[in-house]
C-alpha cells in the first residue's frame, strides 16, 4: 500500500522543481528586456505583472499540497540543510526583499562613484551624474542608485511594517507550539510508563498542529506576496525589473 505522505511529498517536490523552472525561465526573460539599450517600461511592467502572478499561483499550489502533511514545506527534504536552516515558515522572511533593495542601491551607488573617481578628468556635473541628480528629483531613473527621498520613504515605512507583521506570524508559530507541548504531549508523558508509546490523543494534537502549521505557511506566503506586490509598485519599471532579475538569483527566488 502507497504512503499517503510519500505521495504528497511527491507533489510538493514537484511543484517546487516546476517552480525553479519557470524562474529560470523568467530570468532569461528579464535579461533579454533590460539587455536593450531603451528601456521599455510598457513590456517591463508586463513581464513584472506576469511575474507576481507566478507567485501567487506558487502560493496556492503551496497552500493546496499543505492541507496535509505541511511540516514538508518547514524542513523539505528538496532542500539542503543550510537552506533549511534559513527558512522562515517555509521561505524566506519578506522583510529580505527590501534589504535586497538597499544592498542594491549601495552596491549600485559605489559602483557609479568608483568608476566617477577613476575617471580624474570629471567635475561636479559629472559627479551629479554619477549620483544621478541630474533627474532633478521628480522621476526614478532606471538605476537602484537612482532612487528618490520619496521612493526611499515609502521603502522604509514598507520595511517597518513587514517586520512587524513578520513578528506577529512568529509569535503565533511559538504559541502554537507551546500550546501543543503543555497540553496534552507534556500530560501525556508524565503518565506514559513505556517511552515511545502511542497515545491517540498525543496523535490528535500533532494532527492539530500540523493543520494549524498549513495555516502559518498561507499566513506567510501572503506576506510574502503582499511584499513583494508593494515593492514592485514603490520602483520604476527598470528599477523593478533589476529588483526581480536580482531576487530570482538569490535565495527568495525558491519561495
Amino acid at each position: 500500500m502507497e504512503n499517503p505522505s510519500s505521495n504528497t511529498e511527491k507533489l510538493q517536490q514537484d511543484c517546487y522543481n516546476e517552480w525553479m523552472s519557470l524562474q529560470a525561465k523568467r530570468m532569461t526573460e528579464f535579461k533579454e528586456a533590460l539587455s536593450t539599450g531603451e528601456k521599455d517600461d510598457d513590456k517591463l511592467r508586463d513581464l513584472i505583472r506576469t511575474t507576481i502572478r507566478d507567485f501567487e499561483d506558487y502560493a496556492g499550489k503551496r497552500s493546496e499540497h499543505s492541507c496535509r502533511f505541511s511540516s514538508n514545506y518547514f524542513a523539505p527534504t528538496w532542500n539542503t540543510c543550510l537552506e533549511k536552516a534559513l527558512l522562515w515558515m517555509g521561505g524566506c522572511r519578506p522583510s529580505s526583499f527590501i534589504r535586497l533593495v538597499y544592498a542594491m542601491c549601495g552596491s549600485q551607488t559605489e559602483h557609479r562613484l568608483t568608476n566617477f573617481f577613476n575617471n580624474t578628468n570629471q567635475d561636479i556635473h559629472g559627479l551629479s551624474m554619477a549620483l544621478g541628480e541630474t533627474r532633478g528629483g521628480i522621476g526614478a531613473g532606471e538605476s537602484m542608485s537612482d532612487l528618490t527621498a520619496k521612493q526611499i520613504i515609502k521603502i522604509n515605512e514598507l520595511h517597518l511594517k513587514t517586520i512587524e507583521a513578520e513578528n506577529k506570524v512568529t509569535k503565533l508559530s511559538a504559541s502554537l507550539q507551546e500550546d501543543t507541548a503543555d497540553t496534552p504531549i507534556a500530560v501525556a508523558a508524565f503518565y506514559k510508563e513505556v517511552i515511545g508509546q502511542a497515545d491517540m490523543a498525543v496523535e490528535r494534537a500533532l494532527d492539530k498542529h500540523e493543520e494549524d502549521m498549513a495555516g502559518l505557511l498561507v499566513q506567510a506566503d501572503k506576506l510574502r506576496l503582499t511584499t513583494l506586490t508593494k515593492i514592485v509598485d514603490i520602483l520604476a519599471a527598470a528599477q523593478a525589473a533589476d529588483f526581480l532579475l536580482a531576487g530570482k538569483k538569490t535565495s527568495f527566488g525558491d519561495a
